[in-house]
């Protein structure tokens, strides 16, 4: 009987924006979830020291800071969707940007480790994107060749001259990245560093 009054409720036209913001609270959570523990779990285990607790705790803090960011985020977001769509009787560009610049204020506003990729990754995504309605729209003409192979030479040009003279400058995840890439390869003392380990674990 519960379960046949719940998918009543569900059907429900009258609470379906309402119903929507839920379904989004609960889709950010999980969808945080599943992006950040295995990410947590590899970056935790190649790069933190520090006992098996406590990689582990650190690991279940940043999942469960993604996920509840997240959720709070698509939270608000629908949320002031559907309060200003319900305001102005209907739907208009201007609605998406102002409720998730709200959402980006009160949700990710904190400067710290989890929110600082999640604006990392979704800004190179924005600029692609801009560039491809810049494209579509024709502000700029439409590249004779595929501009992506000068794109990457640039991008990679650049990390490497931050990473290699100005590294402080760099995400600490990044930095840790690219010194086991170009810095640890510099350095070993027997076949077992060189090809087995990446560095001794012994004082021999």
């Amino acid at each position: 009987a519960l379960l046949r009054a719940a998918n009543a409720l569900l059907q429900q036209r009258r609470y379906r924006a309402a119903l929507a913001v839920l379904k989004g609270f609960r889709n950010g959570a999980v969808y945080g979830a599943k992006i950040r523990a295995p990410h947590a779990l590899v970056m935790t285990f190649l790069f933190k020291s520090g006992s098996l607790r406590e990689k582990l705790k650190s690991i279940a803090q940043a999942t469960y800071t993604h996920s509840r960011n997240l959720a709070y985020f698509v939270f608000t977001y629908k949320g002031l969707m559907a309060l200003q769509s319900r305001l102005q009787g209907k739907k208009i560009p201007f609605h998406s940007f102002f409720a998730a610049c709200i959402g980006g204020w009160l949700v990710f506003g904190e400067n710290n480790p989890i929110n600082s990729q999640i604006i990392m990754y979704l800004l190179s995504r924005v600029l692609f994107g801009l560039s491809r309605l810049a494209v579509e729209k024709g502000y700029v003409p439409q590249p004779k060749q595929d501009p992506f192979p000068l794109v990457a030479a640039l991008i990679w040009g650049t990390v490497l001259w931050l990473f290699e003279y100005h590294r402080q400058t760099l995400q600490p995840s990044l930095q840790s990245s690219m010194t086991y890439l170009y810095d640890d390869s510099n350095v070993w003392h027997d076949i077992s560093d060189f090809l087995v380990y990446n560095k001794r674990t012994d004082s021999k």
